[in-house]
């Protein structure tokens, strides 16, 4: 998938003028690449489309006009753009109880090696991003990758294979299977 490049971004004017159709269709875009796997996970699958929506929101939250500091940005955000035959998401971990939050957590340390995604009989293990991690903590936003190949790519575009996401995590175990309009969309990016 081709990254994003800084003359892909409107300026804070011209944003604005189509911003509020632009946040509709986006809205109704990623419905679909919204999976929840258990109560407290929640992915969220990444595209051109996705992050150039993002680095939109970002530009104008911060109110960014330099083209050298927008520039950063799509720098940054490209980071989430997948590669060829490769799938990207934030991961979401939602803890409705802010009291909870540090502990919840803090039990989810390790998660790193314990997230899957399962095509037919094979089985991709998530790449996490690593400059998110500490040693002993983890924040509740976190980046993954799955490399998929061609081979894996083509069967996940098939409608055939069972595709799921699975989390085995020694204190967090649930599965959910990648179909429908979710499959469809994931599908159109390995095209």
């Amino acid at each position: 998938m081709q990254k994003v490049e800084p003359s892909e971004i409107l300026d804070l004017t011209a944003y604005e003028k189509v911003r509020a159709d632009f946040v509709q269709t986006m809205i109704e875009r990623k419905r679909p690449r919204r999976i929840h796997v258990g109560e407290n996970l929640c992915f969220i699958f990444e595209n051109r489309d996705t992050v150039i929506f993002q680095i939109q929101e970002m530009t104008r939250a911060e109110r960014t006009v330099s083209e050298e500091a927008i520039a950063a940005e799509v720098a940054v955000y490209n980071e989430l753009v997948p590669g060829d035959d490769e799938l990207s998401a934030t991961l979401m971990i939602e803890i409705p109880d802010r009291s909870r939050v540090r502990s919840e957590l803090d039990r989810l340390v390790g998660i790193d090696e314990h997230v899957f995604m399962d095509i037919g009989d094979e089985t991709i293990q998530a790449t996490f991003d690593e400059k998110q991690f500490e040693e002993d903590r983890i924040s509740a936003v976190q980046y993954v990758r799955f490399a998929l190949g061609p081979e894996l790519a083509a069967r996940f575009r098939d409608s055939t294979a069972s595709v799921s996401l699975r989390v085995e995590h020694p204190n967090y175990t649930s599965s959910t299977a990648i179909e429908g309009r979710a499959r469809a969309s994931l599908a159109a990016d390995l095209a």
